[in-house]
């Protein structure tokens, strides 16, 4: 069955594999950025050779307008949406909660709580029966930290994530009536440019070997997970945070 789905944070890391893991089933996605038009527009051309159909979309999560305005651009641009992943996350270079800034709080609240709120809400509008949609998935990328609560790091992160896991929790149950399925997918240590980000490009590779399998993931890894939560073959998973940690 041909779906619309729309990612955001889709041009690098997790998204992108799930968006091309959705290409080759001929999925058509909608590719949210906040910066990087070139990595989108790859994104877009990868999605397109395995079979499916996509756009780049500029858009900030934290921000309601563009929000709004990603969601109307992709029902305009590839019809009706069956399923969103609410994927854009950042995090900050490693530090003690004593010595974080209100602004370094504030922005990593503003786009990994409030962004993810809002994209489930714009989700729910579109994809609601009683809204004149036809049901779908959201998928919402938490954070293996939500548990562990990455001490010395970034708690305020773990923080953040651990909002999300509350959300995935208590939207499955708003929204079920709805034909709507909500799931988190709980990432542990992933071989992803979010490590550099927060200025630790090795940490992945120098902690998986702590998790009980021995290594780090793979975004495809966690692509895999995402995908089977937008399809049928988990039409009966709600209200579900699946870790995909390596037992870590």
């Amino acid at each position: 069955m041909t779906r619309t789905i729309l990612i955001t944070g889709g041009s690098r890391g997790i998204g992108r594999s799930a968006a091309i893991l959705a290409g080759q089933r001929g999925w058509s996605v909608g590719v949210n950025y906040i910066g990087n038009k070139q990595a989108a527009d790859e994104v877009v051309k990868a999605v397109a050779d395995a079979g499916g159909k996509a756009i780049a979309i500029k858009g900030d999560v934290a921000d309601e307008a563009d929000v709004v305005a990603m969601f109307e651009r992709t029902v305009a641009e590839l019809g009706p949406l069956d399923g969103v992943v609410v994927n854009a996350g950042i995090v900050a270079p490693p530090q003690r909660l004593m010595d974080m800034s209100a602004e370094r709080m504030r922005r990593i609240f503003d786009v990994n709580v409030l962004g993810a709120y809002l994209c489930a809400r714009e989700s729910v509008r579109r994809l609601a029966r009683s809204s004149g949609g036809k049901g779908g998935s959201i998928v919402l990328l938490s954070s293996a930290a939500a548990r562990l609560g990455a001490p010395g790091e970034y708690v305020d992160y773990a923080g953040a994530k651990g909002a999300v896991d509350t959300l995935a929790i208590g939207l499955s149950k708003e929204v079920g009536p709805e034909g709507i399925r909500v799931n988190a997918v709980r990432p542990g240590l992933i071989e992803t440019d979010i490590h550099a980000s927060g200025g630790q490009p090795d940490r992945a590779r120098r902690l998986g070997v702590t998790a009980p399998l021995g290594r780090a993931g793979t975004a495809d890894e966690v692509g895999e997970s995402i995908v089977w939560l937008l399809g049928d073959a988990s039409s009966y998973v709600t209200g579900a945070i699946i870790d995909v940690t390596g037992g870590r």
